[in-house]
């Protein structure tokens, strides 16, 4: 009897969940899992915390000026960045791409070697593969051009174990094999310091190795166990150590200080303790609490539509791909996953040894959650041992839906990324608008917080927020003298941007004039003086403002803790150019819709030139547009246009709209508007009338 095509494709769905994936096709399958998972928003997402100034010191200030930058932390990486980077463009796409096929290809590895160390159980292998693919402690796969070198670095460390197992099975090649593997151990422990301490987890590794593959387990094998460990062992130790000697007496991170022998010297029993529990703490944190962050759920008024569509599209596949992958599940080896949980944890409690050094502190925040990397590994197997212990009939179902949404977790993050990288770049286009020219070392102060609309419509309240994740205020410097300088070099950098409450008392002496300021780019150095100063506040929706000193002093929109409200006191508009060739390059992507910021950021430019007529030209456009403003200030600009040219009514009607907004917040600032007003038109009874009137509504102290 002919079947139809739809019992084929039954029957085929069965036949293979029954036998599970052909391991030919493995690889295929955690590609397919990674672009589910990462690569949805290739060509959308850009550059990202310490892509901007990495990157822009290289392509902008030269090779030489990248080799200087990393000589005071990691030389040897930095030589990975000299070969990559005549590779590929300034160009985001292209480090998506590449920081995505070597996560791919570093989790490959780890199923590699973990199918030669447990021969017989593919399905632990490959479990632990595709944790350690959508491991959530993390999300640092968009910051591409950072991470694809480290993922680079991840490769040389798993990959030395691949072809350490390898070359411990080969019949042939093993020399060949075996000092591969050393060279890949080498380059990884040369170029960062993330994996240096998983070193001393490899001989648990090996031991392991040789108990899966001995013939004969009895007492009387475990000397010579030990014994053979140990050789096989020797010569990555004998690296190892070589590396010890080499950031003991030839070269020292100036970065991350190891601070933890003093400490031992000092006080050895309390240090000993203190390793102790936070080795545990960070175990605890980077297992439980990051898995944890899988039963996040997409809400469409905060993370869109798209968004959520995608998520519960990508849980569906990958939860089907899992499913059929992994096939009907091995009936539970209690041996097995205990030998899983105990590696798993012997390669965790490694991983924390460059935090505990240098008395780091291993969060799930960006960005400290990079420093989960190094525990990656550790956590998978542990995990992964942890669900080989579940019944089988229960066991596959967890999987599912774990990994499932794990990589739902992992698209909203990425999410995430497109967002802010469509903020960014609006901010700098808005900023060229507003200041098509910066006086050459002025320095920009912005905020890092803001009051921010926590939906697009609006209808929920502002909540105080960083406004952005992913940018440090150095990542931002980068930018800004990519836009104002493209000619930059190394013994002349003009711009710095800084966040007040970030640099107060470091490159921001304090917030007085005739200070001077300078700030350390590591391939050149900024100087500047607090006299020089253009603060600049961002609260999106809201339109970037050049900050008023007579009126901003008194803004309660303002966070307090950003210190912009006494950054005022620095702060002018004299510095900002009106005539320039600042403009965002090419990969910030085309000028946004202009829009009400447009002819806002336009319209305050005019004001600083005293354009009065210019001002309500650019008034009337911008209320004739299907938008308004989203921050009651930007109408400040207008008022004052309409009031210097004797439109007194529009002049009124515009400042009551602004008060109504928040009257408490409001008045404060519309009085010493209208203070400035008056002292600034030509009095007669119209401008009398409506000061006084104005003044009354507000119940400005005269």
């Amino acid at each position: 009897m002919k079947l139809s095509l739809h019992s084929r494709v039954k029957r085929a769905l069965v036949g293979l969940w029954e036998a599970g994936i052909p391991e030919r096709y493995v690889p295929l399958l955690l590609l397919g899992v990674a672009v589910l998972t990462y690569g949805l928003w290739l060509g959308r997402v850009g550059f990202y915390w310490d892509d901007l100034p990495i990157s822009w010191i290289r392509y902008e200030l030269g090779p030489e000026a990248s080799r200087l930058y990393f000589s005071t932390n990691r030389p040897v990486w930095g030589e990975l960045y000299q070969i990559t980077t005549r590779l590929f463009p300034h160009v985001p796409i292209y480090w998506q791409v590449f920081a995505l096929f070597w996560r791919w290809l570093g989790v490959v590895a780890v199923w590699g070697w973990l199918r030669l160390l447990w021969p017989g159980h593919r399905s632990l292998a490959l479990l632990a593969a595709l944790l350690f693919l959508l491991y959530p402690g993390q999300n640092y796969q968009w910051v591409a051009f950072l991470f694809s070198h480290i993922f680079i670095v991840l490769f040389c460390f798993v990959g030395s174990y691949w072809l350490m197992f390898w070359s411990f099975r080969a019949s042939r090649g093993a020399p060949f094999l075996t000092v591969a593997a050393l060279i890949l151990t080498g380059l990884h422990l040369w170029m960062m310091e993330y994996f240096f301490s998983l070193e001393l987890a490899r001989p648990f590794f090996i031991f392991a190795f040789l108990v899966h593959h001995l013939p004969e387990k009895t007492l009387f094998a475990w000397p010579r166990l030990l014994r053979e460990t140990i050789q096989r062992w020797l010569p990555y130790l004998a690296v190892f150590l070589a590396n010890v000697l080499y950031r003991l007496f030839v070269f020292s991170n100036t970065i991350y200080q190891n601070v933890l022998v003093d400490d031992l010297r000092a006080n050895p029993t309390g240090t000993i303790g203190w390793m102790l529990g936070k080795a545990l703490t960070d175990v605890w944190t980077v297992t439980v609490r990051a898995w944890l962050h899988v039963f996040r759920f997409p809400v469409p008024d905060v993370d869109g539509l798209r968004a959520t569509v995608l998520f519960w599209g990508v849980v569906l596949a990958v939860g089907l791909l899992v499913a059929i992958a992994l096939g009907r599940p091995e009936a539970p080896d209690r041996r097995l996953a205990l030998w899983a949980i105990g590696l798993g944890m012997v390669a965790a409690v490694a991983g924390s040894g460059p935090y505990l050094l240098a008395r780091l502190e291993v969060t799930l925040g960006f960005p400290a959650n990079r420093f989960t990397l190094s525990f990656m590994l550790g956590v998978s197997l542990l995990v992964a041992g942890v669900l080989h212990l579940l019944p089988s009939h229960v066991r596959l179902g967890v999987v599912v839906v774990l990994l499932a949404l794990a990589a739902g977790r992992q698209v909203l993050w990425g999410s995430d990324y497109v967002r802010e990288w469509n903020t960014f770049r609006t901010l700098f286009w808005q900023m060229t608008w507003r200041a098509p020219g910066l006086t050459p070392y002025t320095t920009v102060l912005l905020n890092d917080r803001a009051l921010l609309s926590t939906s697009v419509s609006g209808s929920l309240p502002p909540v105080d927020a960083r406004v952005f994740d992913f940018y440090a205020d150095n990542s931002l410097s980068a930018a800004l003298n990519w836009v104002y300088d493209p000619e930059a070099q190394r013994d002349r950098i003009r711009y710095v941007l800084l966040y007040p409450k970030s640099r107060l008392g470091g490159s921001l002496p304090a917030l007085e004039r005739g200070l001077p300021l300078w700030f350390d780019y590591i391939a050149g150095t900024f100087h500047g003086n607090t006299s020089q100063v253009a603060a600049f506040y961002y609260a999106p929706p809201g339109c970037l403002r050049v900050l008023d000193p007579d009126i901003d002093a008194v803004n309660r929109f303002i966070p307090e803790e950003t210190l912009m409200r006494q950054a005022t006191a620095l702060s002018s508009s004299e510095w900002i150019l009106p005539t320039g060739s600042a403009r965002p390059p090419e990969v910030f992507g085309p000028e946004p819709r202009r829009g009400w910021c447009y002819y806002f950021e336009q319209a305050d430019l005019a004001r600083q030139q005293g354009d009065w007529e210019q001002v309500v030209r650019l008034a009337e456009i911008a209320f004739a547009l299907d938008d308004y403003p989203n921050d009651p200030t930007e109408r400040f600009v207008f008022i004052e246009g309409y009031a210097h040219v004797g439109n007194w009514e529009r002049a009124k009607q515009l400042s009551v709209e602004a008060w109504r907004v928040s009257k408490e917040y409001m008045a404060p600032m519309l009085c010493r508007l209208w203070e400035r007003i008056a002292a600034q038109t030509e009095p007669n009874a119209a401008q009398r009338e409506a000061v006084m009137a104005m003044q009354a509504q507000f119940a400005c102290q005269e």
